[in-house]
């Protein structure tokens, strides 16, 4: 089932506000949850694991086409038109590892990274929601499954990243800091609705940016030992939600009950 524009626009409101209830309420969150933090956070990464190399990897390809025939219309062909979006994948994936290099120099004997780091840090995980919401728009229109799963993916993701967050920042990070995150996200919304998102190399383009934040975001949340992840959730999210996106693949083909 595919949304119209105006169903997809009231839709993508209803999960930009979710997505920002769960940075003004983590720390709530995750007091009363019958789980561990660490467990929650691990699933929520295999989650986003498994979205990002089930789904968007895949989708890099297709998009690799979209920008190479484009460019192939504008100027002459070169081999790197075909690498044009796993090369934006990869410059989303150092952009984030070079700021958590920063964020952990400038740590090194405080309690926290310094305000310009924190500020830094604000602000690029602001806009890195609102890319969330901006791509949300248009899965709406492609297929209303495959965005609610793409909807719960990023908020298991915000979650886990949210607690990285407050890792990094337990005193700064209060309570109006994170109106700013929670902005992020109403942020991709408005700009939604301002411009018009379409199936375009632009499109292409903001996606594998996204995920290669995301996959860089999940090695942080994941692989640093002092972050006493939870392996087995990991894989439970991660068998979870491929079996998942799995059933919707076979039961979205041609035929399939």
């Amino acid at each position: 089932m595919t949304l119209s524009r105006t169903s997809a626009v009231w839709a993508t409101l209803a999960v930009a506000l979710a997505l920002s209830a769960v940075h003004l309420f983590a720390p709530r969150i995750r007091r009363r949850l019958p789980l561990t933090s660490q467990a929650v956070t691990s699933f929520g990464g295999g989650v986003a694991a498994t979205y990002v190399f089930l789904y968007l990897l895949p989708r890099l390809a297709e998009g690799n086409q979209a920008v190479a025939a484009v460019l192939g219309d504008k100027v002459r062909s070169t081999p790197l038109a075909g690498l044009a979006t796993s090369l934006v994948a990869l410059l989303g994936f150092v952009t984030f590892y070079a700021l958590e290099r920063v964020t952990h120099r400038s740590q090194r004997g405080t309690a926290e990274p310094t305000r310009a780091v924190f500020l830094v840090q604000l602000a690029l995980f602001a806009a890195y929601r609102g890319l969330m919401t901006y791509t949300l728009a248009t899965k709406w229109q492609a297929g209303a499954l495959a965005a609610l799963l793409f909807a719960i993916a990023m908020g298991l993701h915000i979650f886990a990243t949210d607690h990285v967050l407050a890792e990094h920042f337990p005193v700064r990070l209060t309570g109006r800091w994170r109106f700013v995150l929670a902005g992020g996200a109403l942020t991709g919304w408005v700009v939604a609705v301002a411009v018009e998102p379409t199936g375009t190399p632009l499109i292409n383009t903001l996606t594998a940016f996204l995920g290669g934040a995301i996959l860089l975001n999940v090695f942080i949340d994941e692989l640093p030992p002092e972050r006493h992840s939870s392996f087995g959730w990991f894989v439970a999210g991660l068998v979870a939600y491929a079996l998942l996106l799995i059933f919707v693949a076979v039961a979205g083909k041609p035929g399939a009950a």
